[in-house]
């Protein structure tokens, strides 16, 4: 049986593609690739969509609304940022096709002058919260290589910041002398302790990066030291950010591991963090798009 329709959601990152064929916004089915955009040349793009989507289109266009970092200036055009404060969709960007069968529309990315940031992609899960819950008035989290912390308001992004956590995390145990001692091993509770201990010293997190090391090196290593090195990170970020999560209703858009932690590190705290499910979000996001663009 073949599959028409009506619009085609496409989330693009630097890693891999995803694509779903939508009727409104009822999912007919869902395909993905590796072909992300760090693996593509600037005429790429258009055949690695086509390559997925094929089968799914008829004579007439069909609406190709994607998101992510297809619309930086590396990707298959750039898709301008949109400065805060704004609604997280704003106008998409048509991208140039070669074939007749589709119209491809990126979103937008968000930036912020002072303190400077971006975000490209996150953007999009924001804006499905929004259309699910449109008075939420809170904190969207978004842990990731690049934790987006974002204030949300009256359906607009208000301002945000990021913390590049993930990212040091990955240089730390890949790259640093702490490589020597990360497992695979986990332990909740020495992830909490780590939390807990930079949450109340953060300005020691130099230090306590290097006990795991040490500790190793004097036999008195933790039962894990991956639990460690995640708990001084999301601690210390948790610090930075206080005044964005205290007093607030926080919802956390990720990876399920991901998420999980950071709701276990907020809880130390006495807050409840929502876990809503980021593919939902994306989704959510991409149809409200659409849905703005038939008006």
């Amino acid at each position: 049986m073949s599959i028409r329709p009506d619009w085609i959601a496409v989330d693009w990152g630097t890693s891999n593609l995803r694509v779903w064929a939508m009727q409104g916004r009822d999912v007919l089915a869902a395909r993905s690739s590796d072909a992300g955009m760090n693996t593509l040349e600037p005429g790429g793009f258009e055949p690695a969509l086509l390559a997925l989507i094929d089968s799914w289109l008829g004579d007439g266009a069909t609406p190709v609304i994607a998101c992510g970092m297809v619309g930086s200036r590396q990707g298959w055009g750039e898709a301008p940022y949109l400065d805060v404060p704004t609604v997280p969709t704003g106008s998409p960007a048509r991208m140039p096709v070669r074939d007749a069968r589709i119209t491809v529309s990126v979103l937008p990315g968000i930036k912020q002058a002072d303190p400077a940031d971006v975000m490209r992609g996150e953007e999009t899960q924001i804006a499905g919260l929004i259309a699910e819950e449109p008075r939420f008035d809170g904190v969207v989290c978004l842990p990731g290589t690049h934790t987006k912390w974002v204030r949300i308001s009256a359906e607009e992004v208000c301002h945000f910041r990021t913390a590049m956590t993930g990212e040091m995390h990955s240089l730390l145990s890949k790259q640093s002398v702490l490589r020597h001692s990360i497992t695979a091993d986990w332990d909740d509770q020495t992830f909490l302790d780590a939390v807990d201990e930079v949450m109340s010293r953060p300005e020691r997190i130099a230090s306590s990066l290097f006990s795991i090391r040490a500790a190793g090196l004097v036999g008195r290593e933790c039962a894990s030291p991956a639990a460690r090195l995640s708990g001084i990170l999301i601690g210390a970020e948790l610090a930075a950010m206080k005044p964005y999560w205290l007093g607030q209703d926080v919802a956390l858009i990720g990876s399920d591991k991901l998420c999980a932690l950071y709701a276990q590190a907020l809880r130390l705290t006495g807050l409840e963090a929502r876990i809503l499910d980021a593919t939902r979000m994306t989704l959510a996001g991409l149809a409200a798009a659409y849905e703005g663009s038939l008006t």
